[in-house]
């Protein structure tokens, strides 16, 4: 990963970032309120050697060196602790004194000092100073040969205790700094181990070099995709429209040697948005002048008829059946150049249907009265579908539901495509964020003013009551029927 990289992992995860910060702040506010604020005041002794003799000062100096690493941790014992509480008549025991006092030795000096800390400061500097007193008469004994005798070595209370004004502990402002920089790298640490453990689709280049194929499309997420799934229609200037339109162009430039195009949209798993791509695409193809047939051929969980308001009792299933020709089944959508073949009865062999002769009868015939065929099929791994569809079409093209699906599991769609002899002409990316599509995409900043357009009648074909009446038969009955029959599709009429 280079540096982009890691802005493109916080940008992504900057709300757990920010999350983690937030906490960190917040629980140090909670520990810097519920803390005794405590005072520390401190006395510095020195050590020396009364003598005056000059050839005996730098010897004496040594042994004062040598002597204030012992009186430090002198000082902080029970016999001075236990004249302290006498002396302040303290109510405390000796070892909760000793856990008040700390000694320092500065460096290469006969200097130590003595803090003291309390949640008085009053308290520790009464403490602090009689704690000197006590141990200057404590070395005095200590250190005298014999009584009346003047000890070889004086210890002097340099600096006396202060009063402290200001809390030793808590400290705001250094401890919230504090926090925040450990919550900014607990955060980015968090995020960082995010990625490297997500294994979902997020990044278009890596998809497009892991499929082996090109992204033909980015598709935004949009809020709306249930209650308005085909935007191409209802919202033309919306940046969900022109991602669908960008799609279209992109098409163009697959097979360019075929006059009829046919083009299966599959995803590797169920609500990718498989359906919403193939009504939107076939509908910005019709827009653009191109004579397009939409087939619905998800025979087990068909969505086309519901997104564009159109008849579910004709279709797929009836032409296969033979009860109705291809130009009675094709519904007629709005004033566009687009004829939908919607899935009609749900069958209980699907699979059957789909890879049966008569299927691939169906689709030489859909080819000889239309410039473009898209196909909506089942996705790739639940059932095999896709794959039987995909070599009989030109290729297929797979939807990948951005933060959903796994490499994994695109790896092994791709390679059901491949092990059905079909070819994959590129992926889509749908439902991708804001900020991860403008790196790959255009983001337009206008949308449709306009209040949303609602299917019309105009839009519903006008199918014959008797063909609907004939579909009612029963189509298991029917289906046991394809089995046996081989001899190509009825031909009623052709256009």
């Amino acid at each position: 990963m280079d540096l982009r990289d890691y802005i493109r992992v916080l940008r992504r995860n900057w709300l757990i970032v920010i999350g983690c910060v937030g906490l960190a702040l917040g629980s140090a506010t909670v520990l810097i309120a519920r803390e005794t604020p405590t005072y520390t005041s401190t006395i510095r002794m020195f050590v020396s050697t009364p003598q005056a003799q000059e050839g005996v000062a730098y010897q004496g100096g040594l042994f004062s060196q040598q002597r204030v690493i012992s009186y430090a941790d002198l000082v902080i014992g029970e016999q001075i602790a236990e004249a302290v509480i006498a002396e302040l008549d303290l109510a405390l025991t000796a070892r909760e004194l000793e856990d008040q006092l700390t000694s320092r030795v500065v460096p290469e000096t006969v200097i130590f000092e003595i803090s003291v800390t309390n949640t008085s400061a009053e308290l520790a500097q009464q403490i602090a100073d009689a704690v000197g007193v006590e141990f200057t008469a404590l070395v005095a004994d200590l250190e005298s040969p014999e009584p009346g005798v003047a000890a070889p070595i004086k210890v002097t209370t340099v600096d006396p205790a202060d009063l402290a004004t200001v809390p030793a502990s808590p400290r705001p402002l250094r401890n919230l700094a504090l926090a925040g920089v450990l919550g900014l790298l607990a955060g980015v640490g968090i995020a960082l181990l995010r990625d490297l453990l997500d294994v979902t689709v997020k990044d278009v280049d890596r998809l497009s070099e892991r499929v082996g194929a090109s992204t033909l499309g980015i598709i935004g997420y949009d809020n709306d995709a249930d209650e308005d799934p085909v935007p191409v229609r209802t919202k033309p200037q919306s940046p969900h429209a022109e991602a669908f339109r960008q799609l279209r162009t992109n098409l163009q430039f697959v097979d360019i040697d075929q006059d009829t195009k046919t083009f299966v949209i599959t995803s590797s798993l169920p609500a990718e948005g498989k359906t919403r791509t193939s009504v939107n695409l076939a509908i910005a193809l019709a827009q653009a002048g191109e004579r397009v047939i939409l087939v619905e051929a998800d025979l087990r969980r068909p969505r086309v008829n519901r997104y564009l308001n159109l008849l579910d009792d004709v279709g797929v299933t009836t032409v296969l059946l033979g009860r109705v020709s291809v130009d009675e089944a094709l519904q007629q959508y709005g004033d566009l150049p687009l004829r939908v073949l919607a899935c009609g009865r749900q069958p209980p062999n699907p699979s059957e249907l789909l890879s049966s002769e008569r299927m691939q009868l169906l689709l030489r015939e859909l080819r000889e009265r239309a410039d473009v065929i898209i196909i909506d099929a089942p996705p790739l791994l639940p059932v095999t579908d896709a794959a039987v569809l995909a070599r009989q079409a030109d290729g297929a093209i797979l939807v990948v539901r951005h933060g959903k699906v796994t490499y994994d599991q695109v790896d092994r769609a791709v390679e059901n495509l491949r092990l059905a002899g079909a070819r994959l002409l590129g992926t889509l990316v749908n439902g991708t964020p804001a900020k991860g599509r403008d790196a790959y995409a255009y983001n337009y900043a206008y949308q449709s003013t306009g209040r949303r357009a609602r299917p019309t009648k105009s839009d519903r074909p006008a199918v014959s009551a008797a063909t609907s009446t004939s579909v009612n038969g029963s189509i298991d009955e029917a289906s046991e029927r394809i089995e046996h029959t081989r001899d190509g599709l009825p031909h009623k009429s052709r256009r």
